[in-house]
């Protein structure tokens, strides 16, 4: 922003500053978040030996790194922390992240405060997929342990096909939104219909399942950050990022579109083509994390509005505002599911259905309001 004497308004600069702290505490608490996620459970640790553990295993494995046969040595504690609670605990900051730019992208360029993942159909489309893969491909099965008693005998099979179906949602999408203009109200109402579409498909095939089949499509419909390992988690995290980024490249653009279609196009911006690829991106997002995780609700519809009631709207700020929010609340969704009733685990989609439902129908009330 550029001002006629040089001089930036004290004023501006603090209005400036109050977001940047806001970013700067979330990711502040986001980190303390994080050794508390990986602290608590089953086996308690003390936050101490959390950060000890984190601290000497990258050291230990940039040394082995650098010298190729070195020793690693694993205690009990670096086992829990490592194999178990830090990619679980990652795996819900990076789905936080990656679901909240997703649905704040969705908003803006929607020009709707309903607009997200789960509202627009797309993780009902990948649930559908799922439940496609068990009972018609036969990808689940049943063993005889309680602990494990269900589980995916091909889980890449299942993510592959959830992932062609929440592609297949926005394309249908797109495809209705270009026939009949590519207008907010069209992409809401075609992916409130696919929604319906996709949930009367998942109950049609659980009708003729047998049991295990129907435990297995039950099993992976529950969005649950701990069932990933590394190597889902590293292309889950490249895909948040790339998107993250894309998104804030975009960032005056939907500042434009914020303003209205006739507004950003005498701005210059070409409104169709800026609208179908964000919605191409956030739904790519969107499928890569429903196809790894399951369903989880309402995370990219509440925490864009509970940054925008902290930072405002401008895109600037509310993407990474969006970005932390989302973080921080799944990952104390998820430390709360672990805990709320142990030694049980709840998936982390239970918490964010009862925290984002009251949430949602605020929304609409406030909306109707209007």
């Amino acid at each position: 922003m550029h001002f006629a004497d040089g001089a930036i308004p004290a004023d501006y600069l603090g209005y400036v500053r109050r977001k940047h702290l806001w970013i700067l505490g979330g990711i502040v608490l986001l980190f303390v978040l994080l050794i508390v996620s990986i602290a608590v459970g089953a086996v308690n640790i003390p936050p101490y030996d959390v950060l000890l553990s984190l601290v000497n295993g990258i050291v230990a494995r940039v040394n082995a790194f650098i010298h190729p046969g070195a020793a690693i040595r694993v205690s009990n504690t670096d086992l829990i922390v490592w194999n178990i609670r830090l990619p679980q605990a990652l795996a819900a900051i990076v789905a936080g992240v990656g679901l909240s730019v997703a649905g704040v992208a969705m908003q803006s360029i929607l020009r709707n405060p309903l607009g997200s993942p789960y509202t627009l159909g797309i993780s009902n489309a990948g649930a559908f997929g799922a439940a496609v893969s068990v009972i018609l491909l036969g990808t689940g099965q049943m063993h005889s342990t309680v602990a494990d008693a269900v589980t995916l005998n091909n889980p890449y099979l299942t993510t592959i096909v959830a992932f062609i179906f929440c592609l297949l949602a926005t394309a249908v999408i797109l495809l209705i939104s270009r026939i009949r203009g590519s207008s907010p109200e069209v992409m809401v109402l075609a992916g409130v219909a696919l929604s319906s579409l996709f949930s009367a498909g998942t109950m049609f095939l659980q009708y003729f399942a047998d049991d295990t089949q129907l435990a297995a499509v039950v099993f992976w419909t529950f969005g649950d950050v701990g069932r990933i390992n590394w190597q889902e988690l590293g292309i889950m995290t490249v895909v948040v990022v790339a998107a993250t980024i894309f998104f804030l490249a975009n960032r005056w653009n939907y500042n434009s579109i914020d303003a209205g279609d006739e507004t950003a196009k005498g701005l210059g911006v070409n409104v169709e083509r800026v609208r179908n690829v964000g919605m191409i991106v956030a739904a790519l997002v969107s499928a890569v994390i429903v196809s790894f995780l399951g369903v989880i609700g309402f995370v990219g519809l509440v925490c864009p509005h509970m940054a925008r009631r902290i930072i405002g709207d401008d895109q600037r700020y509310l993407i990474p505002g969006s970005c932390v929010t989302g973080g921080v609340l799944l990952l104390a969704s998820d430390t709360i599911a672990r805990v709320i009733v142990a030694p049980y685990i709840l998936p982390v989609a239970v918490i964010t259905a009862f925290m984002g439902a009251p949430i949602f129908i605020y929304l609409l009330l406030r909306g109707y309001r209007r």
